[in-house]
């Protein structure tokens, strides 16, 4: 979505993306999580991404720590040294719900959140259109990482993680006719996103401690949904391998295991670890 009214100071959107010089033709995407964030910048004349950085912190951290790191990891790459095209700033975190579009009411945004998530009165809630399977998109930003990117930059768009994943998924299982369950690894949480004849049937968000954790939470939603272990496919996004002990212990349990792949045709200075890694950030350029 793009920025609108912000907390303190009720910052109010004015500028637009006129205002940036465009003979760079640089884009810049931002992934920010509770532990740990990631960004790239895309040189889009050239189709290169010049620069592409990941940081997991040792320890969850609050929003506060994680924009001092974000401050200091932009004054050691010179992130704020140019000027940019877009900007889009991707907020990852269990903060969400999807609600069918007919039944969505601006006004009762937040009445939408309280029953699944633990938030704020203070809160800022935000809202993504999903226009692929005609829904919405309730969450709650890092609004001080909202306000800080306004201050350096101006204008730019923010998204949810799972309006990303939702999206690119669907898209790529627009003409699948059998179930697939995706799950997006990061260092201590996954998203899980299950579709099934082209729909989405399940999106959740879980953190995780051991592998055991992990397969605990895909067995037991896929059991829910009467999908066997023996015939549905599991693929992997983000940040695992084949050698990483989540992809062991899913193979004893889950019959048809891959990886995904971003489909993407982008250069690289510093290429990303897999063909699947830092799905979201690159995704959303």
């Amino acid at each position: 979505m793009k920025l609108k009214l912000l907390e303190t100071g009720q910052k109010l959107m004015a500028l637009t993306n006129k205002t940036f010089n465009k003979l760079n033709n640089l884009e810049l995407s931002i992934q920010i999580s509770l532990s740990g964030l990631s960004f790239c910048i895309l040189q889009r004349d050239t189709h290169t991404i010049i620069n592409l950085k990941e940081v997991s912190f040792q320890k969850k951290l609050n929003p506060l720590e994680v924009l001092d790191y974000l401050k200091h990891l932009f004054n050691t790459e010179n992130v704020t040294q140019h000027t940019y095209n877009s900007i889009t700033i991707i907020h990852d975190n269990e903060l969400s719900t999807l609600v069918p579009k007919p039944l969505f009411n601006e006004e009762c945004i937040a009445d939408y959140l309280k029953f699944n998530s633990k938030i704020l009165v203070s809160d800022f809630i935000a809202h993504d259109e999903v226009l692929v399977n005609d829904s919405v998109n309730v969450y709650v930003p890092y609004i001080n990482i909202n306000n800080f990117i306004y201050d350096q930059f101006g204008a730019f768009t923010f998204k949810h993680v799972s309006t990303v994943l939702i999206e690119e998924i669907l898209q790529l299982e627009k003409n699948a006719s059998t179930p697939k369950v995706y799950v997006n690894i990061s260092k201590s949480h996954f998203e899980i996103i299950i579709v099934d004849n082209a729909k989405l049937i399940l999106y959740n968000t879980f953190e995780y401690n051991t592998p055991e954790d992990f397969i605990y939470y895909v067995l037991f939603a896929t059991e829910q949904l009467n999908l066997n272990p023996e015939t549905f496919s599991l693929v992997f996004i983000g940040d695992v391998s084949k050698e990483d002990a989540l992809y062991t212990i899913a193979y004893k349990y889950i019959r048809n295991i891959s990886f995904g792949n971003r489909n993407e045709t982008f250069s690289y200075i510093e290429k990303p670890k897999t063909n699947h890694s830092n799905f979201t950030l690159i995704k959303s350029l």
